[in-house]
């Protein structure tokens, strides 16, 4: 291991209006008109009853306040991801593209204070930078502490009145997260770090780990992805989970061939929950070294692909449950896990919902990790990748039913123009095409180019996940249909693995484009909202989300016709109220009023009707959260794109 002597490390906070206030008491949810953590609550639905904004009211939201995030990193941030805390009359979020930590007045946007780390090359070389996914709050008796992750892997602990680091936690306020981790890393170069916020309850504090997206790694060796619980008022390090299990530990007969001693990755680098009434976390886990090449690493790998329950205290595994073995398509599990109360034929079941890339939802008992409906054993298809190994089946859900397309065929060719239907099965006839979980194949410049993937491996669902009304049992969540192509090559000069991803020599990227001209082979809808009743894990509707952009609209293969409102494919996470759902579209466009920008849309809980729009001046990147201070709600997104740097918007009624 190669530590440098001295790393840069420069920290400023700057309090500008003094202290802030004294933080209440952190609630378990937003049943003040808080937004406390995250999700929301620890059970991550991120659902509040506040209901000053309705249906009838939508419409006439006005732009409360903005707050740009330039000038809070050395260049703008153009990918802004961030969801805000709001506790005890203070918002609190991560921004700008140094990930600086900022405390604002939640009705104007005026700046309480800021924190900033330069971590200098440390955070220059850093696999997951700009201003990450969040941070959290803990109630410490004393005003309350607000608790972030740098892009360098460093677990930082500031007083969340004046934003001053806490000396007694860790080393002056900060824990090393390259330190302490059961495995020698580089503290500069080591391929680790985290967009996610932490979550926290109770004493303990629990810290994922993300790479590098892997679909072309230079090493089948990496960083391994342990999660690990920290004591919130010191932080010490109180356990430690290896989601690659050692050699006498559980599941490491999974890892075939001693490949469990140099496989890495396996994180988490989505969200968490936790319950805190049963002491039980639960994450899910990321794919191994490797998303689509897997024979460097024989068997199921556990704990790959799955999602774990643990002892909030002790981190000792209470069950889990893996969606998907031996991972070679990417399918790794990138959101939180939503624990919600539902009634199934009678019977009351502490639930536990996973949403999935593949766009299944697994509903496991969260107390057993049992299905509440079966989950059936599928035999699948192997392939002939030259050292690969296949697992013969993968679990799929009998309920509720996939949410998006699962099962290429022709039938999904777009087919506005007889030109475009037959671009598009040009392009198809390049490829392999089938299932889900029909395996990647080599790509050659006078065969095929690959398998096509519906969903393609970013999802389906990604890291915003889902949310769900726990008054109703409804859950909802938003996918993209997109398709993806998984072509293997071998390629020494890049990697010392098999195969990685990529196209064959003389193939160039247009030649393999998935698209016509940049306009989606396959029918819209391109982006969707579901609303599943998870009493009875029927589908109770689902609705297109999102304009296309004006690209897409006005492309030339439409010869001037009318596509209507398609859904757009993105990244966008819904937000739950008494009346409505709420989602930001996630691509820019002209709207009906000639402003370019996009829409932040409100529908029906329960039928998804329309029922209301507001402009935004940019698409959606960051999942939106409600407050309510002095009689007066508030929603809040974080947006970006079109041209627009990271800018939070607040909207409120007049």
């Amino acid at each position: 291991m190669r530590v440098l002597s001295k790393l840069t490390l420069t920290c400023v906070t700057v309090a500008l209006l003094g202290p802030a206030g004294t933080a209440a008491a952190q609630e378990q949810g937003t049943a003040n008109g808080e937004w406390p953590t995250y999700g929301g609550n620890l059970s991550h639905d991120r659902y509040s009853p506040l209901d000053q904004i309705t249906a009838d009211n939508f419409d006439e939201l006005e732009l409360a306040w903005k707050f740009n995030t330039d000038n809070l990193g050395p260049q703008p941030e153009r990918n802004y991801q961030s969801t805000p805390l709001m506790v005890d009359g203070v918002l609190y979020v991560t921004a700008g593209s140094r990930r600086a930590v900022v405390a604002l007045d939640p009705e104007t946007g005026e700046l309480l204070w800021m924190h900033r780390l330069d971590e200098g090359e440390r955070g220059q070389s850093a696999p997951r930078r700009l201003s990450g996914r969040g941070l959290t709050y803990w109630d410490d008796g004393d005003g309350g502490v607000i608790l972030y992750v740098t892009p360098g892997y460093q677990m930082v602990a500031l007083d969340a009145r004046t934003g001053v680091r806490i000396q007694t936690f860790g080393d002056d306020g900060i824990v090393d997260l390259k330190q302490d981790n059961d495995q020698d890393l580089d503290l500069v170069e080591a391929d680790i770090g985290l967009h996610a916020a932490p979550i926290v309850a109770g004493n303990t504090i629990i810290i994922g780990a993300a790479h590098t997206p892997g679909g072309a790694p230079v090493s089948r060796e990496n960083a391994k992805g342990y999660v690990r619980g920290y004591d919130v008022r010191t932080g010490e390090r109180s356990w430690i989970f290896h989601t690659i299990p050692g050699g006498d530990e559980f599941g490491n007969d999974t890892w075939q061939n001693g490949s469990w001693r140099y496989t890495g990755n396996t994180g988490v680098w989505g969200q968490m929950s936790i319950d805190a009434e049963l002491n039980m976390a639960y994450f899910p886990v990321e794919a191994p070294t490797g998303d689509y090449y897997g024979g460097h690493r024989p068997g199921d790998n556990l704990f790959a692909g799955s999602v774990v329950a643990v002892d909030l205290e002790t981190g000792e595994r209470s069950w889990h449950y893996q969606t998907v073995h031996h991972d070679i398509w990417d399918w790794d599990l990138p959101a939180a896990p939503v624990l919600l109360d539902i009634t199934v034929d009678g019977r009351e079941i502490k639930a536990l919902i996973l949403p999935t890339k593949q766009t299944y939802m697994f509903v496991l008992d969260r107390v057993t990790g049992e299905p509440v409906w079966p989950i059936d054993e599928v035999p699948v298809k192997a392939g002939d990748v030259p050292g690969e190994w296949y697992s013969p089946t993968q679990p799929i859900p009998t309920k509720p039913p996939p949410v998006d397309e699962v099962d290429l065929s022709v039938d999904h060719l777009v087919d506005y123009t007889p030109e475009l239907r037959a671009q598009a099965e040009e392009i198809l006839s390049k490829y392999t095409v089938g299932w889900l979980y029909d395996p990647p194949t080599v790509a050659t410049a006078e065969g095929t180019l690959g398998t096509l993937q519906l969903p393609n491996s970013t999802g389906g669902v990604n890291w915003p996940g889902a949310s769900a009304d726990p008054e109703t049992g409804f859950f909802y969540v938003y996918t993209k249909t997109q398709i993806g192509a998984l072509g293997l090559v071998n390629d020494p000069e890049r990697s010392d693995m098999d195969f990685i991803r990529g196209r064959p020599e003389g193939v160039s990227f247009r030649d393999a484009a998935t698209n016509i001209q940049g306009f989606p082979m396959i029918k819209p809808p391109w982006g969707r909202i579901t609303a599943i009743n998870m009493n009875t894990g029927d589908i109770a509707w689902q609705i297109p989300h999102g304009e296309a952009p004006d690209n897409i609209q006005n492309h030339e293969v439409l010869g001037g016709a009318d596509i209507g409102r398609t859904g757009w494919p993105g990244r966008v996470g819904v937000l739950v109220t008494k009346n409505l759902i709420v989602a930001g579209e996630s691509g820019s466009y002209t709207t009906e009023t000639g402003e370019v920008g996009a829409m932040l849309r409100a529908y029906d809980k329960a039928t998804g009707a329309d029922v209301g729009a507001v402009y935004m001046t940019a698409p959606q990147t960051g999942s939106p959260m409600t407050y309510q201070v002095n009689d007066q709600q508030y929603i809040v997104v974080a947006t970006s794109g079109g041209g627009q740097s990271g800018t939070l918007l607040a909207y409120k009624l007049p």
